[in-house]
């Protein structure tokens, strides 16, 4: 607006520019430009610049080319490329260049895989820090219906594995045709996949599954996330049962499992848009396999029926006991007969 006022006055453009103690020249480029015909309340335009001629312009053709036919091609090796044909400029210009114009593949959608009722629950274990001491829930979720059931051990073995399983049936009422677990030392013995061989199961965890009635899997090593039914519950657990939560032993935490389970199971579930517990009542209950009359026997870990053992911290956890054995007891007179009668 001074500007304006100014030449109206009939100031030279010269005495403008002192007077205003900018430089002469960009008074011309704003009347050149139609500035001073602006509305004030309008935003200044301005003129795109144009482009400055780079070395990089005579390959730029090529390069599109090659990363059109090869589109993982790296920048070192295209600088290699057209320094042959010539080349003279930097790399970091390349470097800004292909990175502009590589073409970005197309993510493939994600395809959620839904198993049918009745056919899967995903199995693991999460570490958890108390004031009292470390604990490992152990979580087992129904693939379908998303119903859920976990416990905190003091322990992440076969025993407890076992004796976490056999719960977990009870409380679904029934077994699922296979489990699936992760690299999970307890039930993996070795995992040959990725060099082309089979994976090998524990032999003690393959007489158990066969007792209940399931087949165990696993997942592939790296692959963790075949396994997203019971990995996002474990998060769930962590944030909204764990974190935040004052309790003050075993015992307490155990009372506060049961009561969030039952209304963990009674949400509506995000994926499904359905309660777990209806959704497994109606369609997965009655598909299950009916549940052994007995609890598994193992010779190498002992009876796995738990009996009940009070705890300083007022809980009661599963307490197990190898079996007796009964060996018949002689006089060493015995012996000393039978290895007379050797040596004869």
């Amino acid at each position: 607006m001074l500007l304006k006022h100014f030449l109206s006055q009939g100031m030279s453009k010269v005495a403008i520019a002192r007077r205003m103690d900018i430089n002469e020249r960009t008074i011309r480029r704003w009347v050149a430009d139609g500035e001073l015909d602006r509305d004030p309340n309008e935003a200044p335009r301005y003129t795109p610049r144009p482009p400055v001629p780079t070395k990089l312009d005579a390959y730029k053709e090529l390069i599109q080319m090659r990363l059109a036919t090869y589109p993982e091609l790296s920048s070192v090796r295209l600088m290699e490329e057209i320094r042959a044909g010539g080349y003279t400029g930097g790399y970091s210009q390349l470097k800004a260049y292909v990175s502009a114009v590589r073409p970005r593949p197309t993510p493939a959608p994600a395809i959620r895989f839904e198993t049918p009722a009745g056919h899967q629950a995903q199995v693991d274990f999460a570490e958890f820090d108390f004031a009292w001491g470390k604990r490992y829930a152990l979580l087992v979720v129904l693939g379908y219906s998303r119903l859920l059931w976990f416990r905190f051990y003091e322990h992440q073995d076969m025993r407890t594995l076992f004796a976490g399983l056999e719960e977990a049936f009870r409380f679904f009422g029934g077994v699922p045709n296979e489990l699936l677990f992760d690299q999970m030392k307890a039930v993996i013995t070795a995992d040959l996949r990725l060099l082309g061989g089979q994976i090998v199961i524990n032999e003690e965890f393959l007489r158990f599954a066969a007792h209940w009635g399931f087949r165990p899997r696993a997942c592939r090593a790296y692959r963790a996330q075949t396994k997203g039914k019971v990995e996002r519950p474990i998060r769930y657990v962590r944030e909204n049962f764990v974190y935040g939560r004052d309790v003050i032993g075993d015992a307490h935490l155990d009372e506060e499992r049961a009561r969030w389970l039952e209304r963990a199971n009674g949400r509506l579930h995000a994926t499904t848009k359905e309660v777990p517990r209806i959704r497994f009542e109606r369609d997965e209950a009655a598909l299950l396999t009916p549940l052994a009359q007995q609890s598994y026997r193992s010779l190498v870990l002992g009876p796995l029926s738990p009996s009940v053992a009070a705890r300083p911290s007022g809980i009661a956890l599963p307490r197990f006991e190898m079996p007796r054995i009964e060996v018949e007891r002689r006089p060493l007179s015995v012996y000393a007969a039978a290895y007379g009668g050797l040596q004869g």
